[in-house]
């Protein structure tokens, strides 16, 4: 599943084409993805130009005066601008026709997406979609540090990595980066969060901050169905420490990697470094 670094590359690939266009046309070859997709998206947003694309959590908002079309990649989703005259596949479900630039061609924001768990959704002005009430603070933001997550803690007995992975408490820190960043912070993903110290959450924030900038900067982590907007594959894939890596030597103190399952996710760990 696309996690936030993949979809933040994603907004910063489609961002450059789409941010002044006007939506001409949009075209949807079925009603629904995981949800119904809503009218407004065909009766409303033509006709709308894109003022801003924001990220929130691995949600993606294109904004315009009269609403936002909000959407998520899901397992499988893509986004890819390209040439309108490109057919479309089986699992090509969303087109929307971009009014090219002076002396430029045309252009259509493809969503592609095989499994069909992505969403298009719509978000009226001056409001917040539900999906996105209660959502926690951005990783990369200064709301976002050791202490917040100390304090949101005590008492709670749910394993820390599900602590983490918890959007109320921060946004976007999916399976993978959670593995990997309680690694750099030496801790147990079993561990009851509640026991965590405050200075070992101060540690994992700023590793979580980290990995999450190192992730976005390399282009996001390529996972069976994720490509980049211009097709080429993330790079974090080769610097992981531990998630997929069970049976294998730690990378540190040469211990083998272990997996378990928490909260029906795998879970990568090594016995020595993390306590």
């Amino acid at each position: 599943m696309p996690e936030l670094p993949e979809v933040e590359t994603t907004r910063r690939g489609i961002a450059p084409h789409l941010i002044g266009r006007r939506i001409v046309s949009v075209t949807l070859r079925r009603a629904d993805l995981r949800w119904p997709i809503p009218r407004e998206i065909t009766e409303v947003l033509p006709g709308q130009r894109i003022d801003d694309i924001e990220r929130r959590a691995k949600y993606l908002l294109l904004h315009t005066t009269a609403g936002s079309a909000l959407l998520h990649l899901g397992m499988t989703g893509v986004l890819r601008v390209l040439p309108p005259d490109i057919a479309p596949g089986v699992h090509d479900h969303v087109d929307m026709l971009l009014e090219p630039a002076p002396g430029e061609r045309e252009r259509i924001l493809r969503f592609t997406d095989p499994r069909r768990f992505g969403s298009l959704l719509w978000q009226a002005p001056g409001t917040t979609h539900e999906l996105l009430a209660g959502l926690g603070p951005e990783p990369l933001t200064d709301a976002f540090d050791g202490d917040l997550l100390w304090r949101r803690s005590r008492g709670r007995k749910a394993a820390v990595k599900l602590f983490l992975m918890d959007n109320a408490n921060v946004v976007g820190v999916g399976n993978i980066y959670a593995s990997e960043a309680l690694f750099a912070a030496g801790i147990d993903p079993r561990r009851a969060a509640g026991t965590v110290s405050r200075a070992r959450y101060l540690r994992l924030a700023a590793e979580v901050k980290r990995i999450l900038a190192w992730a976005i900067e390399r282009g996001g982590t390529t996972l069976r169905d994720f490509l980049n907007p211009d097709g080429a594959p993330g790079y974090f894939f080769l610097e992981l420490n531990v998630y997929g890596r069970e049976g294998e030597s730690c990378k540190v103190c040469g211990t083998p990697i272990r997996q378990t399952v928490i909260g029906q996710r795998s879970t990568f760990w090594c016995p020595h470094c993390q306590k």
